[in-house]
């Protein structure tokens, strides 16, 4: 089993990083056809699952032909920020690999 050093930390807290800063800047997406019709096809789910996820709405598609619009709540971001910004403080504190 490979060991996580202080690089795979690095990366992995300087891509959430990203995408969470990413994720403050944009209100809303809008996904092409192709991709919402492939969401339909192979994430739509039943109604009682739905429910009980929380992020379902984020994942919930419109009928083929039509253009997803993906709305990420406000807290996504700034909890990828912070996840981001603790794995990178934490890979500064750990021994250079070698």
């Amino acid at each position: 089993m490979m060991e996580l050093n202080r690089n795979h930390y690095f990366a992995v807290g300087t891509i959430v990083l990203l995408l969470g800063l990413q994720l403050r800047f944009v209100e809303s997406l809008r996904l092409t056809k192709e991709t919402t019709q492939f969401l339909a096809e192979n994430f739509s789910k039943a109604e009682a699952e739905v429910e009980v996820n929380p992020l379902a709405s984020l994942m919930a598609v419109s009928p083929a032909g039509y253009s997803k619009t993906i709305t990420p709540p406000r807290w996504l971001g700034w909890s990828l920020l912070s996840v981001g910004a603790v794995l990178v403080i934490h890979s500064l504190t750990m021994r250079p690999p070698g």
